[in-house]
């Protein structure tokens, strides 16, 4: 494999397609270090949310997904990547030169990849496609469960996502959360590149005293589940990714399984969307493990589908 490119210029490239992960409401909570032939990944806690995340799992799990877009990243650059974890939630990546290492190609889904918030078109996913997403290679301590709409357990799921809003909207704590990352239009979103823009909610680029006020009404739980009711039927299948142990070390493993998956997912066109509601809540969390028979925690739940793409989220340059 050919590379021009300086160790630096390949590394700065790297990391510019691992913060291209997810995060809960976008914070991108990560703090990239270039070390001679290693990338330090770190929490950025200022960067976290103590009331939806508590203990930072969310956050962890966010680290593990930009951990694995740059080690599948890294073949574009003829790297093989050796990843350890340090106790405190360091990640350090060594990166060895490989000749013979080829692209992966989950590549170049890193770019196209999105979270699709919209209402989908109801149609089912293939069982050719599901097989293929049920071999994603899972990280030690993660699990996954698909259940299909139409089953009890899609029904039981939704009904503790519904609960989950109820909770949430009706917690002052979290709504001032919410809005504090909320991007309320384009100068808004330009000023910061990081939360959840106007454009990803299908809203209007209007004046922030017109728009700020529309949007906030929208936080109450009569609202919020009206639209994700919608939204989950209009889905083919949820996603129920688990940890065995509720571990920071399981949950970085997570994050790197769960974006493989996304990855993949993306490569077969399937839309994807988090309603993570019942995992937030604790009381919640244990009912539903109990509704679905579970020895495991459940960690992220993804609705999946087929949607139209829609507007990015912006990143932090870096």
């Amino acid at each position: 494999m050919n590379n021009a490119n300086t160790p630096t210029e390949d590394y700065q490239f790297l990391i510019k397609q691992a913060i291209k992960a997810p995060s809960g409401h976008n914070t991108q909570p990560w703090i990239f270090k270039i070390n001679e032939e290693k990338i330090e990944i770190s929490p950025d806690f200022k960067r976290s949310l103590p009331v939806v995340d508590p203990d930072n799992r969310e956050l962890f799990i966010s680290l593990g997904c930009a951990t694995e877009n740059l080690c599948i990243a890294a073949s574009l650059k003829g790297y093989t990547p050796q990843v350890n974890t340090t106790k405190d939630g360091h990640i350090f990546i060594k990166l060895e030169t490989d000749k013979q290492i080829k692209p992966s190609p989950l590549a170049e889904q890193i770019s196209i990849r999105q979270t699709n918030r919209s209402l989908y078109s109801g149609k089912v996913i293939p069982d050719t496609i599901l097989d293929e997403l049920k071999e994603t290679e899972l990280d030690a301590g993660v699990g996954i469960h698909f259940y299909a709409k139409g089953t009890k357990e899609f029904d039981s799921i939704s009904n503790f996502v519904v609960k989950g809003n109820t909770l949430q909207m009706q917690d002052e704590a979290f709504r001032e959360e919410l809005k504090s990352w909320m991007r309320f239009n384009k100068k808004h979103q330009d000023r910061t590149n990081d939360g959840l823009s106007y454009a990803v909610f299908g809203a209007p680029n209007l004046p922030l005293f017109i728009v700020k006020p529309i949007i906030s009404s929208f936080l109450n739980a009569e609202k919020q589940n009206k639209g994700d009711i919608k939204k989950m039927q209009s889905s083919s299948h949820f996603v129920l990714f688990t940890t065995q142990d509720n571990t920071q070390e399981q949950w970085i493993n997570l994050g790197r399984s769960l974006e493989r998956f996304l990855l993949k997912s993306t490569q077969s066109g399937i839309s994807h969307a988090y309603l993570n509601q019942p995992n937030e809540i604790k009381e919640l969390s244990v009912e539903m493990t109990k509704a679905l028979n579970l020895s495991e925690y459940p960690t992220i739940i993804l609705r999946l589908g087929y949607g139209e793409r829609q507007p990015y989220s912006k990143r932090i340059e870096i």
